[in-house]
């Protein structure tokens, strides 16, 4: 580089520095509090600040800067104003930039004026997924894991700083190294550096920490979150999720029986974690492609259910699972109605384990058929995707489906999203009216199909069996009819021997006579109806007649017994053996009767 281009580059950044310092309104960090959790496989880093204005004129923001290392990987940043007891409210986040300085800038508006002369108490919030490296990153089931944090040891800011301490909180006692700036204490899992004084805007100074990580190295590397909306009372949620353990990759066998004898044994794979569903999940399930996954367990608490999630097998470094859960959720909690506008209201993203780290995310929202005016208002920042068609039981023209898509997903994120849409209650009809409808539409088509004859050709055999069957019907149902005429001259005769009204008698015996002729020719007529079409049955008809005019005989003598004992004729035992004489003879005829009826 030459002289020249030296004494330009210098003059360019002077004039960058001037500029940005006019442009600071003179706010100062008077004091920075600053604290980098890396207990677990996440760095959050919180600084509460003491942000003092010594510019002539009030200020309605200040700019909260990330550095460009950690920017890239950056989940989560928030701020709020520090109260004299907790916190007063989120404040509003406008992503800005710096001409010349590296790393994001955010533009933090505040609640009021911070007038000149001023001070605020102000929290700051940063959490980093995918920061902490394994070193070495291979190691064997009986090793514990070591990682590797990079940072800053200030806090990168566009003002000076007057006074800051950082304090760095581990995952264990085992530290293998860290940087040594400004005399650090290390007390158990706590490192302090500082406190620095009168620290440079944008100053950065390198921060390595190399220390024992045992916690669960887990990441939802893709997720899929389908929220099924039911106006029948009904809101069914599935999540499809692809899990990794990005810790320090397993190096060597497998050995279950080690895995199970020793305690400190894979210290840093994962058996279980827990999964916290809304207090109002029913039917629960946990399967994955093999089918139900039993090692789970549930619990009802009063404000959540708790799931046991348990792989088939523990999660190591390198390795993944796939799994699905999925749960009903009772409509009334989470969708509000005014006339034909609706409100589902639910969590975007929901919690799945503690810190945990989602990749990548999609969300399907499936609305009822028939909604339209469809407005989604979320909490943060999602990549919309063109809505799509489902088609479930009962559906003709689709339910549509709201998809959404994004990336590097943290706790904070579980927030609740809305969505607005218009909904005609009469649609709630269709499917009851489809089901209506097919079923109507069955019993007609049965009732078309069986009264139709749909033969091409007529077979004429089955129409004389039919013709027989029918005849032969009416033939039993006459034959039974004169049957019953005997047990009722029976009972006729009986009277008789008790009243000795003999008019009654030769009454029963004139109707006996009658109906008896009657229903003998109409049986008859139909013998020779048989005889016509040809069927053996005929004979068997004309053998039924004979024997029935045996019977008939049978009760004629029966009729004419009874009269000669009322006249005195015949004595009592007399009659007696001969009644029974006749009765037995009867019966021996009706059974035969009863024989053919049965060949019929």
């Amino acid at each position: 580089m030459t002289r020249r281009s030296q004494f330009v580059a210098a003059c360019l950044l002077l004039v960058t520095a001037f500029t940005w310092e006019a442009s600071a309104s003179g706010l100062v960090n008077e004091d920075v509090k600053r604290t980098v959790d890396l207990s677990t496989h996440l760095a959050k880093i919180t600084a509460e600040i003491v942000l003092s204005n010594h510019g002539q004129t009030s200020v309605q923001s200040f700019i909260l800067a990330v550095d460009a290392d950690l920017a890239p990987r950056m989940a989560y940043i928030g701020a709020s104003v520090k109260g004299d007891e907790e916190e007063d409210g989120t404040l509003e986040l406008q992503q800005t930039s710096i001409q010349g300085q590296r790393g994001e800038f955010y533009k933090v508006l505040l609640p009021s004026t911070l007038p000149a002369g001023g001070q605020l108490k102000v929290k700051a919030e940063m959490t980093f997924s995918h920061v902490l490296k394994p070193f070495p990153n291979q190691i064997t089931q009986a090793e514990r894991q070591l990682v590797i944090f990079q940072g800053n040891h200030y806090l990168y800011s566009p003002y000076p700083t007057r006074s800051q301490t950082t304090r760095v909180r581990l995952a264990s006692k085992t530290a293998e190294s860290y940087t040594k700036v400004g005399n650090p204490t290390k007390t158990d899992e706590i490192i302090e550096y500082g406190p620095f004084r009168d620290v440079a805007p944008f100053s950065e100074d390198a921060m390595k920490i190399h220390y024992e990580n045992n916690t669960p190295f887990i990441t939802i590397t893709s997720i899929t979150r389908t929220i099924e909306v039911s106006h029948w009372g009904n809101i069914a949620v599935e999540e499809t999720i692809d899990l990794r353990h990005t810790g320090a990759v397993l190096k060597g066998p497998f050995s279950r029986y080690d895995y199970q004898r020793q305690s400190d044994s894979g210290i840093s794979s994962v058996k279980s974690f827990k999964t916290i569903l809304p207090a109002s999940a029913q039917d629960v399930y946990y399967r994955d492609e093999i089918g139900n996954i039993s090692t789970s367990h549930l619990q009802v608490l009063d404000d959540s259910v708790e799931v046991e999630v348990r792989p088939r097998f523990p999660l190591f470094g390198g390795w993944k699972t796939h799994y699905m859960i999925g749960y009903n959720l009772p409509s009334y909690e989470y969708l509000y109605t005014l006339g034909d506008q609706y409100a589902l209201k639910m969590r975007l993203v929901d919690h799945v384990y503690d810190d945990q780290v989602i990749d990548y995310m999609t969300v399907k929202i499936i609305l009822p058929e028939g909604a339209k005016n469809i407005h989604v208002e979320t909490p943060y920042k999602i990549d919309r995707m063109p809505n799509q068609l489902h088609y479930t039981y009962l559906d003709t023209f689709g339910r549509p489906v709201l998809v959404a898509t994004k990336t590097n997903l943290v706790e904070q994120h579980i927030q609740d999203f809305v969505v607005h849409y218009n909904f005609n209650k009469i649609l709630m009809l269709q499917e009851p009216l489809l089901v209506v409808g097919a079923f109507y539409i069955l019993f007609f088509t049965v009732i078309i199909y069986v009264r139709l004859d749909f033969a091409i050709t007529k077979d004429p055999a089955a129409e004389v069996r039919m013709k027989v069957a029918s005849i032969t019907e009416q033939v039993l149902t006459l034959v039974n009819k004169r049957l019953g005429l005997y047990r009722h001259m029976d009972e006729v005769v009986n009277r008789y021997k008790q009243s000795r009204d003999t008019g009654a008698l030769n009454s029963g015996r004139k109707t006996l006579e009658a109906d008896h002729r009657t229903l003998t020719n109409e049986i008859s007529s139909l013998q020779a109806r048989l005889k016509t079409e040809g069927s053996d049955l005929a004979e068997k008809v004309g053998e039924i007649q004979k024997l029935d005019g045996q019977v008939k005989e049978l009760v004629s003598r029966s009729c004419s017994e009874a009269e000669r004992l009322v006249a005195g004729k015949v004595k009592k035992e007399a009659y007696i053996e001969s009644e029974k004489t006749l009765t037995g003879k009867r019966q021996e005829l009706i059974s035969r009767i009863d024989s053919l009826l049965d060949a019929l």
